[in-house]
């Protein structure tokens, strides 16, 4: 069992907090760079879209699991990424430009939701949230002379710094690159005042307005980092796909999001990853199960099916998801033969002023 005495600031707030963290993450990021020779083509476009859904994924768990706030139309703002994306391109914009307007785009259209949104928490923000999304699958549906409507847009290869990258590990390494960037972001957001409030606000809105924290202002700043993180991935899913229509940006595509938070674990940046990567592993494992069923099993919507009861299932057995049930693991281990069943038992009991509700 490992234990960690912080003598100075500076060790708190450090990436690493032990060689033990460096050696590890090391590791994962040697075998990062090099699975492009190891692995197939195949292989290599499961991890693109496991990279673009990470970022998605860290948006979304940066206004769910860090701020407390709902959201089911998260995939409005990855279609305002991807068509920003697809338009500046189309006029000729560099790749840095086109993808920095997309995130601040989506910032943009992020804090137009949030501001009529302030209001609203719970069961109603997600139905607002719903019709923002319905609104916006609407907008690129009719206005046909900007969006294409149901013919889509097409997209070329990323062109970077004069070079076109054609080649699934060139589009690989620009996914991998951004995915970090966007963690570290996120790790040093959370460590600073603003990361703090996300989560007092999470915590308690009442206790958190008691401390003197801008509720409005610290809700619209999560919306709005929310969606330009989100806008960053629609614009990489955009150029992933090469062909986005208003059929890929539905209500599914935003529950399918929430699934991810949710399967990988609230509140952990870790889980925003798990939960990217078991997203996208789940079909494949479903496509090659459906060989080996009988052939009284109806094999049509197994696959909504299968993603339904993991996900009930995890709500009810495993609240805290991926991530979670590696601590608890990882803790059994540790504390080896000392450890208790109730180290993790979920919280039933509230603060006075949250009973005021």
């Amino acid at each position: 069992m490992r234990f960690i005495f912080k003598t100075a600031y500076d060790q708190d707030i450090r990436l690493f907090q032990h060689g033990g963290q460096m050696f590890w993450y090391g590791l994962l990021g040697v075998a990062l760079l090099a699975a492009p020779f190891a692995l197939s083509e195949y292989v290599l476009s499961q991890l693109h879209f496991i990279c673009i859904y990470a970022i998605v994924g860290l948006g979304l768990m940066l206004l769910v699991g860090y701020t407390g706030q709902i959201s089911l139309g998260h995939a409005a703002f990855l279609a305002v990424g991807a068509y920003t994306e697809a338009l500046l391109q189309a006029a000729g914009v560099p790749f840095v430009v086109s993808i920095s307007c997309a995130a601040l785009f989506s910032a943009a259209v992020g804090l137009i939701v949030a501001i009529p949104a302030l209001r609203l928490k719970g069961i109603y923000l997600a139905i607002a949230t719903i019709a923002f999304n319905v609104i916006v699958e609407e907008i690129i549906t009719r206005w046909e002379s900007l969006t294409g409507g149901n013919q889509g847009k097409l997209l070329k290869p990323i062109e970077l710094f004069g070079y076109k990258l054609t080649s699934g590990a060139s589009f690989y390494y620009v996914c991998l690159a951004l995915t970090v960037l966007c963690c570290l972001a996120l790790i040093n957001l959370l460590r600073s005042p603003t990361g703090r409030a996300f989560v007092a606000i999470r915590d308690s809105e009442i206790s958190a307005s008691c401390l003197g924290i801008n509720l409005a202002r610290y809700k619209a700043m999560s919306f709005a980092l929310s969606a330009a993180l989100t806008g960053i991935g629609g614009a990489l899913y955009a150029h992933k796909v090469t062909f986005i229509s208003p059929e890929q940006f539905t209500l599914v595509q935003s529950i399918e999001m929430v699934t991810i938070v949710i399967i990988g674990g609230i509140g952990s940046l870790h889980g925003a990853v798990l939960g990217a990567a078991f997203i996208i592993m789940l079909p494949q494992g479903i496509s090659i199960a459906k060989g080996w069923l009988p052939e009284a099993i109806p094999q049509v919507g197994l696959q909504s099916v299968v993603f339904g009861l993991v996900l009930v299932g995890f709500i009810i057995f495993e609240p805290y998801g991926l991530y979670g049930r590696w601590l608890k693991i990882r803790t059994y281990f540790d504390v080896f033969p000392f450890y208790r069943r109730g180290t993790f038992r979920r919280q039933r009991t509230y603060l006075r002023s949250e009973r005021l509700r």
